[in-house]
């Protein structure tokens, strides 16, 4: 009996132990004010990547045969190419949060958040697809041959034909209004201010002539993102397909070049990740830190679910909705699985050994990235800023679009109504740069989250026609090979 009751004693005791401290972090986890709207777009990503049969792995090859050589039909609506409608919409996701969110997240959840904002981004590719891809069937072609598309128009869509037309065209109105106020905050006032702060620090802080002068840049800003924006989505479209290589390359190549000056502490890197990713301290801090910050701050990860970007996705030329969807799911995978894991091992092959994460030193988001770099490098701080800067302005230009979307939406594709967005979108861009922005970022992080409910139970109700025609594009594509 004795004996009986030690072996019962030696895998109850542990199993005892497991069970504890998984009720322990799964209160602490809760106990974090953790967003619902977090939980809300993790498991729809989780739920389309099974439904669609991994379409994030199967559909990568296609992607970018398409990106590559998209073939269009010269008589098939639109208004860019493959190219530009993934740059706008790419242009609109990497923003200052790719640099300084992520190390905010490795501060905050340990380097296994490093893995799990990898998984998120893995994730919301497939969720990535499907909006496109009804942004796309969905939208509609101007009297002037300029496209209107979104969440907007496919929420309408599915009520009106059923004969809800109220219900639909309330759900896109709700959806309209809070992409204009969302995208006035972290799509415009947001990155105008973070892009002062870094023109401020690498020209002498307290010392530089801009000091006290936010109005001064801000207005340089406005002017600069309004010769852009004028043209439309064709004008933004054709900056973005400029910056957005220019920017990515810049800052890929510089994360490659310090990780390859920490390669002594790679392996090690490598081992810490994944050993703090699966223990539940880290499992508690990395979703924390790579979902949690990954959605909700700085546009930190991709916006998959939020349908944002199938708005830009919707301008694109091309009668293959089912094409452009995708195209577009090569965005998470460059935003959040290249440049935010980049980010990342910077930050533990470089920042951790060195300690740099050290709170005495009072290091933490794009200063604690710009020090890691600076470890090797002493005058890297200033490609930080200027990948920062290259960032801030192409989210602020994609963001118009978006802006001004909704607000057609509402009020009609009129000259007049546009130009009244236009020139209040850019006036808010130099109003970003001169007050204190928590409030307002806090209420428009708020509106623009909020949209993700409505646009996710679209994304759900679509899902059987939407798993039709992707296995119809797929035949058709197969049997012309």
């Amino acid at each position: 009996m004795i004996v009986i009751d030690t072996q019962i004693d030696v895998w109850i005791r542990p199993l005892a132990q497991e069970l504890s401290e998984l009720v322990f972090y799964s209160v602490q986890l809760f106990n974090q004010d953790f967003p619902l709207i977090v939980v809300w777009l993790a498991i729809a990503a989780l739920w389309f990547t099974f439904y669609l049969r991994m379409i994030n792995l199967r559909g990568f090859s296609h992607a970018l045969k398409l990106l590559i050589n998209p073939s269009p039909k010269k008589e098939a609506a639109g208004e860019i190419s493959h190219f530009k409608a993934l740059s706008t919409a790419i242009s609109g996701t990497v923003g200052v949060g790719n640099i300084g969110g992520v190390a905010v997240a490795i501060a905050l959840g340990g380097p296994g958040a490093a893995f799990w904002l990898f998984m998120a981004g893995f994730l919301a590719m497939s969720t990535k697809f499907v909006e496109c891809t009804l942004g796309v069937k969905y939208r509609r072609i101007n009297a002037d041959g300029s496209v209107s598309g979104g969440p907007m128009y496919y929420l309408e869509h599915f009520f009106s034909v059923r004969n809800w037309p109220k219900v639909g065209k309330s759900l896109g109105s709700f959806y309209a209004l809070s992409l204009v106020i969302g995208c006035l905050g972290i799509g415009n006032m947001f990155q105008s201010n973070q892009a002062y702060t870094q023109v401020l620090t690498i020209t002498g802080g307290e010392n530089s002539f801009l000091y006290g002068r936010g109005w001064l840049f801000g207005l340089l800003m406005a002017s600069t993102v309004a010769l852009v924006i004028v043209g439309g989505i064709r004008s933004i479209a054709t900056a973005a397909a400029q910056i957005v290589p220019i920017m990515a390359v810049l800052y890929v190549v510089s994360a490659m070049l310090i990780i390859a000056m920490s390669a002594e502490h790679f392996p090690e890197a490598i081992s810490l990740i994944f050993n703090s990713a699966f223990s539940w301290p880290s499992i508690q801090g990395g979703t924390v830190g790579a979902i949690i910050v990954g959605f909700q701050r700085a546009l930190f990860s991709n916006e998959a679910g939020i349908g944002s970007a199938s708005i830009a996705h919707s301008a694109v030329k091309t009668d293959e909705p089912v094409s452009e969807g995708l195209v577009a799911l090569l965005e998470p995978f460059i935003d959040t699985m290249l440049i935010c894991t980049l980010t990342s091992l910077v930050i533990v092959t470089t920042a951790i050994p060195n300690g740099l994460l050290d709170d005495r030193l009072g290091l933490e988001g794009i200063a604690l990235t710009s020090a890691a770099f600076a470890h090797h490098i002493s005058w890297a701080p200033y490609i930080i800023a200027v990948a920062a800067l290259l960032f801030a302005f192409s989210t602020t230009i994609a963001w118009s679009y978006y802006g001004l979307k909704g607000w057609t939406y509402l009020f009609g594709e009129g000259d007049a109504t546009q130009v009244i967005f236009k020139l209040g979108f850019c006036g808010f861009v130099a109003l970003g740069c001169m007050i204190q922005l928590t409030a307002v970022l806090d209420f428009s992080d708020a509106m623009v989250f909020l949209i993700a409910v409505p646009n996710i139970i679209g994304l759900y109700l679509y899902g059987p026609e939407i798993k039709r025609d992707l296995a119809d594009y797929l035949n058709r594509f197969t049997s012309n090979r």
